[in-house]
């Protein structure tokens, strides 16, 4: 299994659609980090990008974000990736909460979105 993190700095990114790059950790079946990927993040907003295909087409499952708009979500949902958002802090201490049963999906939506100027849009 793989998990991607929108991360900038090995933290988590609070806006996924700005990230610097996504973090890519592949999890073994007892649920361990057995190795760690970058993948540089595309230009511009992450739910208009080809990101979902991308992290799809690598095996990713789960994207544990801060914040995201539901119009990343349901994008994402589309290529088979579910969210969890909320998450924040080092991105392997994140991860490790996560697979620890330690964080569930916060359902917030970036209040960004509402924001007359903002490059992402609700779909």
């Amino acid at each position: 299994m793989k998990i991607a993190l929108p991360s900038r700095g090995k933290a988590i990114d609070d806006h996924f659609g700005h990230c610097e790059y996504f973090t890519v950790f592949t999890v073994n079946d007892q649920r361990q980090i057995v190795s760690e990927d970058v993948l540089k993040s595309p230009e511009g907003c992450g739910c208009k990008s080809n990101i979902a295909a991308v992290l799809a087409q690598s095996g990713v499952k789960f994207m544990l974000a801060g914040n995201m708009g539901q119009g990343a979500v349901n994008v994402l949902a589309a290529h088979g990736i579910q969210v969890i958002r909320g998450c924040s802090g080092e991105t392997t201490a994140v991860a490790e909460a996560w697979l620890a049963g330690k964080l569930n999906d916060s359902g917030d939506v970036c209040r960004q979105h509402n924001k007359e100027g903002h490059d992402c849009h609700n779909n």
